[in-house]
């Protein structure tokens, strides 16, 4: 006999956004690397529990509603939001730690030789179009020209950054030269989130009440978000680009990388999936999904409006993005 679940929103996040440490919980769980790791039935199991229980049918193979979540979490994981799709695997939320610590790891093992600066650079922004294409919104699916026009960009501004600073630090301390790749990602990521998001940058982002009502566009709430999702990315990258290059650079010193030069590279990607762990979703929570503006930020004819029509109002709310 099927046990009946009490009815939880699924639609939501199951941790209070409100607090830093339920975001950051909420996070751990969303880019599990484990995740990645789940099989196709595992996947359709999950996809089946939740499209069945939201659509009120029972689900008898679910016994409490700590399985349902882990039903949810898993399907999440790999299946579109918008379009319900079962997404490429290298461009899902659970690969991102093993991607970024292979590529990461790489780019700081071969930072002294161009023609490794140049490949490695280019896989990074290659890697990071498919994500952004695998992760492209239903409701406003990214053009492949926006999408070309993205990738070169931050592909040449990448290339710029690194080759041009790895010429100016050639005769700095090697710890200088280890912090090149990390000054070259920040700039890909400057360029790239803004040209992916243009569309919002031009004609603004939805706001909404607490209750979710529409009450327009805002162009100021866009930039607000996108700022934040830029600087969070940059954070994200810093732990394992700044921390490894210290620990390389010490054991060095030490004659640690003569004694066993085969351990370079492999030192550096575990170390970097170690500070990816945690950085990645610790660094996502920084800001809530759900941001809110005040509207006396936003622009002139909206804030007249809504003073006029809805004067008790102070904030209001928007999707601010990863």
């Amino acid at each position: 006999m099927a046990i009946e679940l009490p009815r939880v929103n699924l639609d939501e996040p199951r941790y209070d956004q409100s607090t830093y440490l339920n975001r950051a919980k909420h996070f751990l769980i969303v880019t599990n690397p484990l995740n990645a790791f789940a099989t196709e039935e595992q996947l359709d199991r999950a996809a089946r529990i939740v499209r069945d229980y939201r659509a009120g049918k029972p689900v008898p193979d679910v016994s409490s509603v700590d399985e349902l979540w882990s039903a949810k979490y898993l399907y999440d994981s790999a299946f579109h939001p918008d379009t319900g799709e079962k997404m490429l695997l290298v461009g899902r939320m659970s690969a991102q730690v093993p991607m970024n610590m292979t590529i990461t790891g790489c780019m700081m093992t071969f930072y002294k030789s161009t023609p490794a600066v140049i490949f490695w650079q280019w896989f990074n922004q290659s890697f990071n179009a498919v994500v952004n294409y695998t992760n492209r919104s239903g409701a406003s699916p990214i053009s492949q020209e926006q999408l070309l026009t993205s990738y070169c960009m931050a592909t040449g501004g990448a290339l710029v950054t690194a080759l041009s600073l790895n010429r100016l630090v050639r005769n700095a301390p090697p710890l200088v030269g280890r912090l090149v790749p990390l000054a070259a990602v920040a700039a890909a990521n400057c360029i790239n989130i803004p040209l992916m998001r243009i569309q919002e940058i031009k004609n603004g982002v939805t706001l909404l009440d607490k209750d979710g009502n529409e009450l327009g566009q805002s162009v100021r709430a866009a930039k607000e978000g996108i700022s934040a999702v830029t600087f969070s990315r940059i954070l994200m990258a810093m732990p394992g680009m700044v921390f490894t290059p210290v620990l390389m650079n010490t054991l060095e010193k030490r004659g640690f990388l003569r004694r066993f030069p085969w351990a370079n590279a492999p030192i550096q990607t575990l170390f970097c999936g170690l500070c990816l762990t945690f950085a990645t979703p610790l660094c996502c929570a920084l800001f809530s999904q759900k941001a809110s503006i005040h509207v006396d930020s936003i622009e002139e004819e909206l804030r007249t409006k809504l003073r006029k029509e809805r004067p008790e109002m102070d904030v209001v709310y928007y999707n601010k993005g990863l």
